[in-house]
């Protein structure tokens, strides 16, 4: 199983970019899928999840209403859609596969990481 996250970026406080994590190597739709965030010096926290069809999803309380987690199984991809962006959203984001019935939010659930994509909102 292979995960390649790409989309990341420099962009203005206030803008927006959009995630992808395009897989191989299995079929996505036996997965859950979450993306977190690693800033330097802190620990890797999830910031949304969703569940195998697509139907439901979580979200961390920082990004609740800004961010929108989104999958495509034919097309064995996921997405982050992410609005508004603030400085503080700044971080290494990575995409993850969990073979999970539920909605899985901690790191340790999760199998499968891609190498991560860097995005970087100036204030």
């Amino acid at each position: 199983v292979q995960l390649q996250a790409s989309g990341g970026g420099l962009v203005q406080a206030g803008g927006s970019l959009r995630l992808s994590c395009a897989t191989s190597g299995h079929t996505t739709s036996m997965y859950a899928m979450g993306w977190f965030r690693q800033a330097p010096g802190k620990e890797r926290d999830v910031v949304a999840a969703i569940g195998r069809s697509g139907g439901s999803a979580s979200y961390a309380d920082s990004v609740k209403g800004r961010f929108t987690i989104s999958r495509d199984n034919a097309k064995n991809t996921v997405y982050l859609q992410m609005n508004s962006l603030k400085p503080e959203d700044t971080a290494v984001y990575f995409c993850a596969a969990g073979r999970k019935y539920y909605i899985p939010t901690m790191t340790q659930d999760y199998e499968y990481w891609g190498q991560g994509t860097q995005v970087t909102v100036s204030s």
